[in-house]
C-alpha cells in the first residue's frame, strides 16, 4: 500500500531459526487485575505465538510500584538480559505498556540485537498482519504511528531499515514493525504528525460511510444484533452457522478484525441483521479503541448484543468480565445481551452442568450452544428474538395512508394489538423496538412507560446434544 501499512507481511518461511521471544510480567501488590499474571503471561504467550515468535522463556516481577526508569528495576533488568543471553532470544516482550522512557532504558540494557516491544505493540502487529480491507488498514495505521510518535528514536529507525530482511541473531524480521516502519524508514515526527492528521480525515470519511450504511439499514426497518466478546470465543463460527455463511475463522486471537453483516431469519419468520465484531482482550489498547471507533459503533448502534463466551476456558468469568468493562467504555453496557455459552460439546457432563450453572447465575439471558456443531443455535435465536421482542415500547400512533411503509415495519418489527381505519389516517396501538420511536414521533399520540424484565431466556438442557 503506497505511503502506508504493509498488510500481512509475514516472517519468510525460509528463515533457518524463528523469532524467539522471552516474556517478561509485572505484578504491582494491591492492584486487581482481572487475571493472575501467570495466566496473563499465558495469553501474551498466545499472542506472540499468533505474531509468529516462538516463545523461548518468560518470568515476572512483583513490586510495590513501578520504577520509573526500567518498569521492573535493575535487578530484574539483570537477570532478564541473562535470561535473554541464554536462551538466544531475539525479542523481549512486556505484558505491560511500556512508557517511552521505559523503551529507551530498557534497550540501552539489553543492547542493539535485541528488539523490546509491549503488550501494545505485538496487539498492533498482530492487527498489521490480519487487516485485509482498506478500513481495516487505515485503522491499524492510525494505531501504529499514534502509538509510535512518542517513542520515535534513532534505534527504531535502525531496527525498521532491517525489517524486511534480517534483525537480530537467527535473521528474523522486525516483529512490531511491520507496516509503516517498513515503507517510511526516514519519517520524523512532523512526517508523521501529518500523516495521522491524514489518517484521521480518511477515517473520518469511512465513518461517515458507515452511518450513511446504518442509516440504510434503519430504513430496513431490521433489527441489529452485534455479536461480541473475547477474542477466540467463537463469534465468526456462530456467524457463520447462524447466517450459513463463510466468514474467515482460525483457532487463533485476532482471526478477523473488519466487521461482517449477514441476514438471518428468527423462528417466527422475522429477519434480524447479526454483525460479526472485532475480538475483545484485557488490556485492549487504548490507541486500538480509538482508531477503531468507526467499527466499534457497529456495537453501540445494535439493538441487542450477542455475547459469545468460550466455556472451556479456564478464565472464562475473568474474560466475561473484561467484556464488560470494554462495553461499558463503549457507551454500550445498557444494551439487552444475550449470553451465548460456546463450545459446550467440548465439556463433559459433570463439569458441564457446574459450569453453565456459574455462568448462568453471572451473565443474563445465558443459552448453552455449540456453534461449531451446531447445537442449541434454535434455542439462542428463540432467546434473541423474545429479548429483541419483548423489550418493546407501547405507543398510541395515526399514520397518515400514505405512510404504507411505516405501516409495514409496525407489522414486521412491532406488534399491533389494535387498529382502527379513519377517513385520512390508522390510528394504531401497537409495541415498537426503542429505535424507531424516531422516526415515529411526527405520529405519535401517546407512548406509555415500560419495563424491560430481566432475564428472559434460561439454560436448556442440551446433554442429549453431546
Amino acid at each position: 500500500m503506497k505511503g502506508g501499512v504493509t498488510i500481512a507481511r509475514l516472517i519468510e518461511t525460509t528463515q533457518a531459526e524463528a523469532t524467539r521471544a522471552f516474556l517478561v510480567g509485572i505484578e504491582i501488590k494491591g492492584d486487581r487485575d482481572l487475571l493472575s499474571v501467570e495466566d496473563s503471561l499465558a495469553e501474551l504467550a498466545q499472542l506472540a505465538r499468533t505474531a509468529g515468535l516462538e516463545v523461548v522463556g518468560q518470568t515476572y516481577q512483583r513490586i510495590q510500584e513501578i520504577d520509573p526508569a526500567t518498569l521492573i528495576g535493575s535487578g530484574k533488568v539483570e537477570e532478564v538480559r541473562a535470561f535473554v543471553e541464554d536462551l538466544r532470544a531475539d525479542v523481549v516482550i512486556f505484558d505491560d505498556e511500556l512508557s517511552p522512557r521505559h523503551q529507551r532504558e530498557l534497550e540501552k540494557a539489553f543492547g542493539d540485537d535485541v528488539q523490546v516491544l509491549d503488550r501494545t505493540a505485538l496487539i498492533l502487529d498482530i492487527f498489521a498482519q490480519h487487516a485485509h480491507t482498506r478500513e481495516g488498514a487505515l485503522q491499524v495505521e492510525l494505531a501504529q504511528y499514534e502509538y509510535r510518535l512518542p517513542r520515535l528514536t534513532r534505534r527504531w529507525t535502525h531496527l525498521t531499515r532491517q525489517a524486511g530482511g534480517a534483525a537480530g541473531r537467527g535473521g528474523v524480521a522486525g516483529v512490531g514493525l511491520r507496516g509503516p516502519g517498513e515503507t517510511q524508514l526516514e519519517v520524523d515526527r512532523r512526517e508523521i504528525s501529518r500523516r495521522i492528521t491524514r489518517l484521521k480525515r480518511e477515517l473520518e470519511e469511512v465513518r461517515a460511510h458507515r452511518q450513511r450504511y446504518r442509516t440504510q439499514r434503519r430504513r430496513a426497518a431490521l433489527p441489529i444484533v452485534a455479536i461480541v466478546g473475547y477474542t477466540n470465543a467463537g463469534k465468526s463460527t456462530l456467524l457463520n452457522a447462524l447466517a450459513h455463511a463463510h466468514v474467515f475463522t482460525a483457532d487463533q486471537l485476532f482471526a478477523t478484525l473488519d466487521p461482517t453483516t449477514r441476514r438471518v431469519r428468527l423462528p417466527a419468520g422475522r429477519v434480524a441483521l447479526f454483525t460479526d465484531t472485532v475480538g475483545f482482550i484485557q488490556k485492549l489498547p487504548t490507541t486500538l479503541v480509538a482508531a477503531f471507533r468507526a467499527t466499534l459503533e457497529e456495537i453501540s448502534e445494535a439493538d441487542l448484543l450477542v455475547h459469545v463466551m468460550d466455556v472451556t476456558h479456564p478464565n472464562v468469568i475473568e474474560q466475561g468480565r473484561a467484556v464488560e468493562e470494554t462495553l461499558a467504555e463503549l457507551g454500550a453496557a445498557d444494551k439487552p445481551i444475550v449470553t451465548a455459552l460456546n463450545k459446550i460439546d467440548r465439556l463433559e457432563g459433570g463439569l458441564a452442568s457446574r459450569v453453565l450453572a456459574a455462568l448462568a447465575a453471572r451473565f443474563p439471558n445465558p443459552v448453552p450452544i455449540s456453534a461449531e456443531k451446531r447445537i442449541n443455535l434454535d434455542a439462542l435465536l428463540a432467546c434473541v428474538e423474545r429479548v429483541l421482542f419483548e423489550s418493546l415500547v407501547p405507543v398510541e400512533v395515526r399514520l397518515p395512508y400514505k405512510q404504507g411503509q411505516l405501516l409495514s415495519w409496525l407489522y414486521e418489527q412491532g406488534v399491533v394489538e389494535r387498529e382502527e381505519h379513519g377517513r385520512e389516517a390508522i390510528t394504531l396501538t401497537a409495541r415498537v423496538p426503542v429505535r424507531f420511536l424516531a422516526s415515529l414521533r411526527p405520529y405519535l399520540i401517546s407512548v406509555r412507560p415500560h419495563l424491560i424484565a430481566g432475564d428472559k431466556c434460561h439454560p436448556t438442557d442440551v446433554s442429549s446434544g453431546h
